[in-house]
């Protein structure tokens, strides 16, 4: 069985300084889970829709993060970073919809 390449996994200062602090308790909770599961897979992560961005967040991906029935609700936007080695996964944003894309846009002067 072929052994699948793990990404090292980057947050925005802010992610952790903001978006989280604003999250309900429940997501703030589960965040470790969405980084584990970008760790695997980030172009197609289990159990968690994602898709990519276009526009000024072009090159960036987004999980689509369901809340109190919304599947629209939030998003953590990310990018993949194939190469220089090591692979890694930067998260730049975890809020909700449009909040998440304004913050992305800005913490990557995209705007």
């Amino acid at each position: 069985m072929a052994t699948q390449s793990r990404y090292q996994i980057q947050v925005h200062n802010l992610v952790y300084s903001q978006d989280l602090l604003e999250l309900p308790e429940e997501l703030q909770e589960e965040f470790p889970l969405y980084q584990q599961l970008l760790t695997t897979n980030p172009q197609k992560p289990s159990r968690v829709p994602s898709h990519n961005l276009k526009g000024d967040l072009t090159g960036y991906r987004a999980l689509d993060i369901e809340w109190e029935g919304n599947p629209n609700a939030y998003r953590l936007v990310y990018r993949i970073n194939e190469k220089p080695a090591p692979k890694r996964v930067l998260i730049v944003s975890f809020a909700e919809h449009n909040p998440a894309y304004d913050r992305a846009k800005e913490r990557t002067g995209r705007d």
